[in-house]
Parts: C-alpha cells; structure tokens; sequence
C-alpha cells in the first residue's frame, strides 16, 4: 500500500524488483527480438544493433528520488515507487544516419501501442545550455491484439522504453557518461564538452550528407559510354563518344562505365574502392575517357578469351573484374602487368599467340 515512508517503500520495491528478476529478463529478451524482427523486416533503414537491458535496481531508486520524490512529499502524495519506473525494461535500436530516427519511431508505431514520446533531439537543441546526447525516447508496450495472444502471455503486460539513435548518438552517449561533471563545472571546461558535443553532432549530420552526396554522384556521373553490343566483333567497332580528357577515373565513374558493359552484375562498393585504386596505381593519371575507350576497345578480345577459358575450366570464376583485368593487360600489357597473376598472363599469352589475336597496346 502506498505511504510517504521513503525507507518502507524503497524496501518493498527491492522485494518486488527481486521477486521480479527472472520475469524482466525472459520478458527483456523477448521484446528485443520482437523490436528486431519489426524494424529489421520493414526494411529502408540500416540498423546496425539492436540491444536490450533491465534497469538495475539501485538506477531504479536513484530516477525515483531524483524525479519524483521531492513533488510527492511536498505536495504529501503518497507513493508506490514500482508505479513510476515504467522503464525497467529498455530496449535499443541503433542506426546509420539521424534521417532514420523517425522512420524507426513510425515502424514501431505500427506495431506497438505507444504511452509516450520523448524527443531527445528537440529538448537537446531547444538550448544552448544543455549538451549531451540526441535521439529519440518511446514508452511502449505490446498492441492490444499482440497481448492477448498466448505466445506474448509472459511478458504482455510489461510496458518498455526504447531507444532509437544513430550510431554516433550512440558513441557519445557513451563517452557522455565517463564525464563526471558537467553542470556545476568552470565555464571553461563546460565549453571545451559543448565542443566536443558539437564535433559529434557535425559527425551526424556530414555522415548523412556523404550518403546523399555519393547516391547523387552515382545518378549524376555522365553517361560517356555506348551501349555494349551483343557480339564481340560489334564491341571492337563501337564508336567511342567524347569525354572530358582531364575527368579522373574514380569509384563512381567507374561504375557508370562498369556498368555498362556487365548490366546484371552487381558491384560491391568495397571491391570497386580498392579496385579503382588498384588501377590508379598501375597506371597513374587514368582518366575515365581512357577508361571508357580501353574497355570498349580489348572486351571482344577478352570476351572470346572469357568463353574459351570457361570452356576448359568449367569450375573457374571469370567474373566481371576478371574481364576488366585482362582488358586492362591487353590495353598496355607493361603498365598492367600487375593486374593479372604470372599464370593468367600465360594462359592468356598462350591463347592470344594461337589465335593470332591482334595486341592492342596503349
């Protein structure tokens, strides 16, 4: 029964919290995974974890003293400390980019009935005062129709707070909580934290801006290549269209070209990165005019090498990098040298000197 005996309360509340111990984690884990399977089968967000924990017992009665203690005695409400500490189980969602935050908050809306909302991110940049973490705070709890079904009966009843933030939310709030003081500190040292909160909110936004950026980039490459014919002797004899000569060669034009000529292939943006670097460093200065032209200019070549070769080894992978390659080899055999291992370049040698194939030399 509730009182205004702090110490009486705050025993029965650590009776019940252990009593309760066993249920808070089995319910703990259960909402976890029912919050991955929703945000992670919505799709059209990059989650990077999703975590869950019950609040420890002591954290418990230190927010209750803090928050709601004070107003409760001076107004001599009496109290129940379980009924305001509705966050016991909390469950993280963390994601890429501070664009997400919201599209998570209205997958869980979808599948949950919401208790309330706390916005992180306005209440941190409605003042210049307050630094610390951004993100967004739910109270949730299971949908009517979710509770009532038997397989939710464990752990229906319990309401959870969950935690959506981007992945450098995430790191600060972290390093947020090794800073001792932060309140009552020399004005200093309160700007020196201001600064590096800033750094960290920067992080955020410049993050979602190189995404932005890179998918603009990949639209927005000019189409300097031709349509790949559907023979090889057709590819010899496509005429090559003008580009800018000084026009670096880089992951994204690179695609643009590469796609072109392999449409079904799907290029891997960590393999492209390192591969285009690869090639810079063969031959430096490769402009994507070049590019373009050598390609168009070997791939028949290669692309006959390609069938022969698969022919006498039906378990070997000729892939698009491997065409590219040997295009590459066949375009200026010593600056590419590198691109093809010593038993490739013979077995490519061997095929080129019997089939008397022209050698193309940049």
């Amino acid at each position: 029964m509730a009182s205004l005996d702090f110490d009486l309360e705050e025993s029965q509340f650590r009776s019940w919290y252990a009593a309760q111990a066993v249920a808070l984690e089995d319910a703990c884990a259960a909402l976890t995974a029912r919050v991955a399977t929703v945000v992670t089968q919505a799709g059209g967000v990059d989650i990077t974890k999703v975590e869950g924990r019950v609040k420890d017992v002591d954290e418990c009665v230190r927010k209750f003293v803090r928050k709601y203690r004070p107003a409760l005695e001076e107004s001599n409400t009496p109290y129940d400390i379980q009924a305001y500490i509705t966050d016991l189980v909390g469950v993280r969602v963390v994601c890429l980019y501070e664009d997400e935050l919201e599209k998570i908050a209205q997958i869980v809306r979808a599948h949950f009935a919401v208790i309330d909302v706390t916005d992180k991110v306005s209440a941190v940049e409605s003042t210049e005062a307050s630094f610390g973490y951004k993100g967004l705070h739910l109270d949730l709890r299971l949908s009517v129709a979710e509770r009532d079904l038997p397989e939710h009966a464990a752990y229906a009843q319990w309401p959870f707070e969950l935690q959506v933030r981007t992945i450098i939310q995430d790191s600060w709030s972290v390093l947020d909580h090794k800073i001792k003081y932060k309140k009552s500190i020399p004005g200093q040292l309160k700007r020196r934290i201001n600064v590096l909160s800033a750094l960290f909110e920067l992080a955020d936004r410049e993050f979602r801006q190189i995404r932005d950026a890179t998918a603009a980039e990949l639209l927005q490459a000019p189409d300097e290549t031709a349509e790949p014919a559907p023979d090889a002797a057709a590819d010899l004899q496509a005429p090559a269209r003008a580009a800018a000569p000084s026009s670096e060669l880089n992951a994204f034009t690179f695609l643009k070209i590469a796609t072109h000529f392999f449409k079904d292939f799907e290029f891997e943006p960590s393999k492209v990165d390192g591969f285009v670097d690869d090639i810079q460093a063969w031959s430096a200065g490769m402009t994507r005019a070049r590019f373009n032209s050598l390609m168009r200019e070997t791939i028949g070549v290669v692309k006959r090498y390609k069938q022969h070769f698969e022919d006498q080894n039906p378990q070997a992978s000729f892939n698009p990098y491997t065409v590219i390659r040997h295009c590459l080899y066949l375009s200026n055999k010593t600056a590419f040298r590198p691109a093809l291992r010593n038993s490739a370049r013979e077995s490519f040698e061997a095929w080129l000197s019997d089939n008397a194939e022209p050698k193309v030399q940049g």
